[in-house]
């Protein structure tokens, strides 16, 4: 820390200037957080930015709006809730608080879960059998309702009451919409819980999850305490205290602002832009999509042939046009595969995607080029003849035209 203080605006100017260096949030297809809101909900997420959520007596209005979130979300997962009934559930920070409120214990490491090898595992021990609906990896949804099945049937034989946990971080604000005859949710009986991100395609700033439970009898009396040194006596049942209400305002203004209606045209829009990439990738001959068609909105795909260069190079050569793709090896007994992996949000527009086929196409040819001219170089025992130099004269020709056609055109906004 300084000895000494400086004028506000040299603070800020200092702080900004670094900022600069971060990458553009809009080209960062690594997350799925959102990255944009309508300028109507930054300006409610401004004015209620220093109003602590856990202070319910003194915002009774925010509480109000966080329980009719929580109603929302409840009958969107067809949870057994009278019209006049109120639910049970809760926001948290995001889907990690929700998890572990949940009292759930995940193995992690699978790449998709086998129903039938997860039942087997099960047993007197076991506290519940969580599901994902939308693999980090692929964006695959896991089969909730074969687990269910299975795992009654486990239960009526052994005398278990085994139950289940649904971490739908990122699907929960998909399925509903795309998938509406897709039986994942409340409608399966032994589902007792559902995590979801509102930060995700719950399209709400980073900051915001949601856990929900089938009814009270599934919420355990021991997540539940009460305090009353701020002026009242509160019930809470969040691993967290203090923190902020801008985030559960912002999720009310999507919730009436969209809509039924518009959550299901962004999910649309979400899953056209994903089919558009995917073409484009296609037609380049040089990919194979490992992503289903059933699933979270994002792309994941392989080199056909990584014998020249691999997914990271691509990765890191796409930096210099301003994206952020990742890349990685897959979960073990599939870590042979090599992935790209890009997530469509509500921001990635149609040309965004032509831009990202035009600069993947471009970053593999540049590669390929030059792989071509190092291997012109090396031809003849390392010494190459007239017509090998001459060769190698007009692929340097080329590459370097293609770069500067490249630095030319390919800004991204």
């Amino acid at each position: 820390m300084p000895d000494q203080p400086i004028p506000k605006d040299a603070a800020y100017q200092i702080i900004n200037d670094e900022l600069m260096l971060d990458g553009n949030p809009r080209l960062n297809l690594a997350s799925f957080v959102t990255t944009w809101m309508e300028p109507e909900c930054d300006k409610l997420i401004m004015s209620s930015i220093n109003k602590n959520y856990v202070d319910m007596d003194e915002y009774p209005v925010t509480t109000e709006l966080q329980n009719r979130c929580v109603n929302m979300i409840a009958r969107l997962f067809h949870a057994p809730i009278g019209e006049d009934d109120t639910a049970v559930g809760v926001g948290t920070v995001g889907s990690s608080e929700a998890i572990m409120l949940a009292e759930v214990k995940v193995k992690e490491g699978y790449y998709v879960m086998d129903p039938v090898k997860a039942v087997e595992l099960v047993d007197e021990n076991t506290i519940c059998v969580a599901a994902i609906l939308g693999s980090t990896m692929t964006g695959e949804f896991e089969d909730v309702k074969l687990l269910n099945e299975l795992l009654t049937k486990k239960n009526e034989e052994t005398g278990w009451n085994v139950p289940i946990h649904v971490d739908a971080a990122s699907g929960g604000f998909v399925a509903p919409f795309l998938y509406p005859d897709l039986e994942w949710d409340f409608r399966l009986p032994l589902v007792k819980s559902i995590n979801v991100s509102g930060h995700k395609y719950g399209l709400v700033y980073a900051g915001v999850g949601w856990v929900v439970w089938r009814t009270k009898d599934d919420l355990p009396d021991e997540l539940v305490f009460h305090i009353n040194y701020l002026g009242s006596d509160q019930p809470t049942f969040t691993l967290n205290f203090s923190k902020g209400s801008s985030q559960i305002i912002a999720q009310y203004y999507q919730f009436i602002r969209l809509g039924f209606e518009g959550y299901r045209d962004v999910m649309k829009n979400c899953n056209g832009n994903v089919t558009v990439l995917k073409e484009g990738l296609e037609k380049t001959g040089r990919f194979n999509i490992i992503s289903k068609d059933v699933g979270i909105p994002l792309l994941a795909f392989s080199l056909k042939d990584s014998s020249r260069y691999t997914v990271f190079d691509i990765s890191e050569s796409l930096r210099r046009f301003g994206w952020i793709v990742p890349a990685y090896t897959m979960p073990p007994d599939a870590q042979h595969i090599l992935v790209l992996r890009v997530v469509i949000r509500e921001d990635f527009s149609h040309s965004l995607a032509d831009r990202l086929i035009a600069d993947i196409v471009k970053v593999v040819n540049e590669m390929e080029d030059a792989q071509s001219i190092a291997s012109m170089s090396h031809a003849h025992d390392g010494t190459p003849s007239d017509r090998s130099t001459r060769e190698m004269q007009r692929g340097i020709t080329k590459y370097w035209r293609r770069f500067v056609h490249g630095k030319k055109t390919s800004s991204v906004c």
